[in-house]
């Protein structure tokens, strides 16, 4: 994926922005929501049962991830499918999996952290 220019002092919309999508990603079950939805479209029923909770707990859940603008719906017929809004969050996620993973496991650092912070500068 394309990475853009980040400088160190941002555009204030973005770093609203990015604040926001970290927040909305605070809670557990919304990150696992991401993660079913990294595999593709699923109507809420597959979600509930991935998931093993509540319909309810599911919905609001994927309420907020919507009014956040990190999924997308589609409706059909009576069934409402969720999909990710964009490739962005999925990466940032599996980053962040990655990264807990390296913690976890007490991994060296990639060799190409030299660059990437070059290019936040």
């Amino acid at each position: 994926m394309h990475q853009h220019p980040v400088s160190a002092t941002p555009d204030p919309d973005d770093l609203a922005r990015v604040s926001a999508i970290f927040k909305i990603l605070s809670e557990p079950i919304r990150v696992q929501l991401v993660l079913l939805l990294i595999g593709g479209e699923r109507p809420v029923a597959a979600l509930v049962e991935a998931l093993g909770q509540p319909q309810s707990t599911v919905s609001r859940h994927l309420g907020l991830l919507r009014s956040a603008a990190v999924v997308k719906t589609r409706r059909e017929t009576t069934q409402v499918y969720y999909r990710l809004a964009d490739a962005h969050v999925a990466q940032l996620v599996l980053q962040a999996f990655s990264h807990a993973q390296h913690e976890r496991l007490g991994l060296p650092d990639h060799p190409a952290m030299d660059a990437l912070i070059g290019r936040a500068r």
